[in-house]
Parts: structure tokens; sequence; C-alpha cells
């Protein structure tokens, strides 16, 4: 009896707390305990009755039923009596139909109290975007604090040419607006999402050195706005952008180049708006970031606030620090440059007298290094100093030019060695004739009388001083051979001598200046770094 009275008490609590929800769960777990109670109905008379004959009662008392208690609904049914272990097992049953729809209604609830928490911060006349937050501690006389940092996605291309580079981004900017704070639900709400930045106040962050930029809006904005409880806004927004990069192309192609990006306040002064990097980690860049002709070595962030007529105003910048690859340039450009002077020293070992072959493989290796020279300063600025790029190009053109010059004197030689061969020939032509004449005398006048010479001559006689000269010149000791000259000596022709002496000047001056420029310019290199 006891029992029936704590389920219908417990019934009545349930009855007057719940939703309608809950009083579908109540009549389930009523519809359970009545069949637990019919299943032990018998037994329980059974175990009655004879408790009720061995106690004497009378069989009235026994089957006297039960009265109502005060309050109870008379539609119910009455619930029989019940072993304990049942009752335990319907009233767990019970608690967890209620449990479940009170969860249900725990999160249509929070949804609503989202709802409810925007309307209140950001509803009509509650919030103006046009007004600055507070500074620190929410004191008014202090400037607003923004920490900015940034993820770097993608670098696609550095402009020698135009001295500029693209890059996409995303950015982030982080500041705390008092008017915006809320209550969490004892944690439970995390943070507000909003996608329209215009909904609460912006910094007025431009970038200085931009030439061209745009918003990503596929599928939808790329940009979000969190609110937190605490009255912190975190701002982010996917932007690309090309921006300025000035740059030195003293070592090019040998060079190193710091391309800036820089940020800065358009409209309010460090009184009122200050930007700081983010603590910890403020710029991020991609894993594997692959460039097709540089190497993103390490950036570096900073400050460079900006005086004005107007006012000193906040700048933050990032300093990216790119390395060019020598390899495309030492393939594409140094190579060949190599290879055109060596053919153009094939010349020195053709023939003096295959003037086409030398004069057309001359000309051909002068106009083919002329154009790759254009095509190299096609790419670059017209810069008013000299590159390391224009010091190799006009030394290779240089020797590629003397090879040619060197077959124009060799021709000239050439034809001068001819020319006194000829004479050469001439005279002794014209020795033979006079001989021939002379023995043709001899001849005729065979009879004819000569006068002796004297056997003993004067001492002012030239013929005797001839002699003298002739005799010391044979006394005196014999000089040292000269390598250079008995080496050239093998070679007739003064055209010859040149070829011969090209073959070997040519490669020693040109790895002499090898040597002289890379040495010059990588010690710059490192000198840079």
């Amino acid at each position: 009896m006891c029992q029936c009275e704590c389920v219908s008490h417990i019934s009545r609590r349930k009855t007057s707390s719940s939703s309608s929800s809950s009083g579908k769960a109540r009549s389930q777990a009523g519809k359970f305990v009545n069949q637990v109670g019919r299943a032990e109905t018998p037994k329980e008379q059974r175990s009655s009755s004879d408790a009720s004959r061995r106690s004497h009662r009378p069989p009235q008392e026994a089957a006297t039923p039960h009265a109502p208690s005060p309050g109870s609904r008379t539609h119910h049914t009455p619930i029989p009596n019940m072993g304990s272990g049942h009752y335990f097992w319907a009233i767990l049953y019970f608690a967890s139909l209620c449990s479940a729809s009170l969860a249900n209604n725990a999160k249509i609830n929070f949804r609503e109290k989202e709802k409810k928490v925007l309307d209140q911060i950001l509803g009509a006349g509650k919030y103006d975007a046009r007004i600055r937050p507070s500074g620190i501690n929410g004191t008014d006389n202090k400037a607003t604090n923004v920490s900015v940092n940034m993820f770097l996605r993608s670098i696609s291309k550095i402009d020698d040419y135009k001295m500029e580079y693209s890059v996409q981004l995303t950015f982030r900017e982080q500041w705390t607006d008092e008017r915006l704070k809320f209550d969490d639900i004892q944690g439970r709400l995390k943070y507000l999402t909003l996608t329209e930045a215009n909904r609460v106040w912006m910094p007025d962050l431009f970038f200085s050195n931009e030439k061209e930029g745009h918003f990503h809006n596929i599928i939808m904005p790329n940009v979000y706005i969190r609110i937190f409880p605490n009255g912190s806004v975190l701002y982010s927004i996917r932007i690309s952008l090309t921006l300025a990069c000035p740059m030195n192309l003293k070592l090019y192609p040998l060079d190193r180049q710091i391309c800036s990006l820089r940020m800065a306040s358009y409209g309010w002064t460090t009184n009122d708006l200050v930007f700081l990097w983010k603590e910890g980690d403020p710029v991020q860049v991609v894993k594997n970031l692959h460039l097709p002709r540089f190497t993103l070595e390490k950036f570096l962030t900073d400050y460079c606030n900006s005086k004005t007529n107007t006012g000193e105003y906040s700048c933050l910048k990032v300093d990216l620090l790119f390395k060019r690859e020598f390899s495309y340039y030492l393939i594409q450009i140094y190579i060949p440059c190599c290879m055109l002077v060596i053919v153009s020293w094939v010349s020195f070992w053709l023939d003096q007298g295959a003037v086409p072959a030398r004069v057309s493989l001359g000309v051909t290796t002068l106009l083919t290094m002329a154009t790759q020279t254009s095509g190299i300063n096609a790419s670059l600025p017209p810069v008013s100093y000299t590159k390391a790029i224009d010091v190799w190009t006009g030394v290779c053109l240089t020797f590629v030019f003397g090879a040619l010059l060197e077959f124009a004197l060799v021709n000239y030689a050439s034809r001068s060695d001819m020319h006194k061969e000829n004479m050469k020939k001439k005279r002794r032509d014209l020795e033979q004739a006079s001989l021939d004449a002379a023995s043709d005398l001899l001849d005729t006048d065979s009879n004819a009388t000569f006068a002796m010479k004297p056997l003993v001559r004067h001492p002012g006689d030239p013929l005797a001083l001839e002699k003298r000269l002739q005799c010391e010149v044979h006394m005196q000791a014999p000089k040292r051979p000269n390598c250079c000259k008995t080496w050239l000596s093998k070679f007739p022709t003064r055209s010859k001598r040149i070829d011969v002496i090209s073959r070997i000047t040519f490669p020693l001056v040109f790895a002499l200046f090898n040597l002289v420029y890379w040495s010059t310019y990588l010690f710059r290199e490192e000198e840079d770094e």
C-alpha cells in the first residue's frame, strides 16, 4: 500500500512539472508499470491471502480495496503492488525518457539563446559601428590595440621587369570591444559568428605598397567575424594582392631580394589605434611553398610607423627574403654563352685560305651572341647601373668579336706574306737573269785580260774592314736560343703564327676572366648574406 502511494505521489509531481512531451513519457511509463503489475498480481494475491490466514484476519478486511489518496485523479488505473526490483526499473525507464525530452528542449533553447544574444548586442539602437571601442581596460583616453597575424597561402610570381610580386594570404585582426560582451551560458556558447563585416566596428587598415587586390567570393565570401563572450572580436578574410617590390639588380642573377608587405592605419593616428604583431607566431607560411625561380629563405616582422603632416600612424611590415635560383640561369644563359665563345675559336683551326668558312662562322656566332644578349635585357628593367649578367654577356660578346677580328688580321697577314713572297721571287729572278748575262759575257770574251787585285790591302780599305767584322762575329759566344722564337720559327708565315698564338691566348684569357668573375660575385653574394 505504501508503494502504491509513493508511485501516485511521484506521478503527481511529474505531471505538474513536465510539458506535453513529458506527459507522453509518463503515460508510457504507466503502461509499462501496469503490464508489470498484471504479470505479478496473482502471485501477490496468493501471498497476501496466505498472510491474512496466518494472521486470522477477516476475509472482508483482506478484500477491501484501498481508498484513493486525496488529490489523485480518478481516470488513472490503480497500480497493483509490485516487487522492489520491478519498481526500480520502472522509475529508471521513466527518468531516461524525461531526460531525453529535456535535452531536446535544451538544444532548441540554445539556438534561440544565440539569436537573442545577437539581437541584444547588435540590435537597433544598441550598438553603433561608427564609434571606436575604448582602450585598454575600458579607458577612453587609451588607443585601441589591434593584434595582427597572417597565413601566406601562395606566392604566384615575382616579376623582375615590373618589380612586383603577387601573394595570396589569410589576414586576421583581433581586438576587444567592451560593448560586445555577452553571457556564455555557463561555457556552452563559445563564440558568435558573423559574415557581415559592417555590423561591427572595423580598423581602417590598408596595404601601403599595394598595386592591385581583390577578395574571394567563391562560393561564398571568404570572410568571417567571431565575437567571444569577453568582447574579443576576431576578423579573418582571404585576399589576393599584387605588391610593389623595389629590387637592386647589381648582382643579378646571383642576387637576393627583399620584398615587403606593409600595413598601416589610414585615418586613425597612434593616439586612437595601434597595430601590434600577435605574440608567438605572427606570420605562418604554407608548407611546400614552390616558386619558379626563387626560394623563400626567411621572413622578418617589424614596425614602420610613419609621420605625416596630419599625425603619426601605426604601421606593420613583414620582409620576405627571396634567393634567386641560379640553376635556371646557368642552363639558359651561362652555358650557352660559353658554348658560343668556344665555337668561335674553331676558326683558329681552319685553314687561312678557307675564307668563306671562317667568315660565316665568325658572323654567325657574333649574331647569335648579340641575340642572346638582347633577349636577356628584354626581361629586365632598363637600369642605370651595370648588372652581373651585363658583365658576362659583354665579355662573351667581346671574345666572339675578337675571334672575328683575328681572322681579319690573319687574312691581312696572309696577303702581306704572299706579297713579300712574290717580291722575293721577282728579286731572285732578276739576280738569276743578271748572273746568266755575266756568264755569257765571260764566254764571249775569254781572251780578254783582267787587272789583278793586290795581295796586301791598306788599312782604310773597305773590303778589309768587312772581313774583319765577319771574323769578330764568328768569334763571339753563341746566345741562348729563345723557346718561343724557336717554336714560332716552325711556322714560316706570320698568318700561321697569329692563328697558333690565338689558339692559346683566347682560352687562357677566358679562363682567367671566369676565375675573376665568379670569385668576385660569389664573394659579394656572401657579404650580402
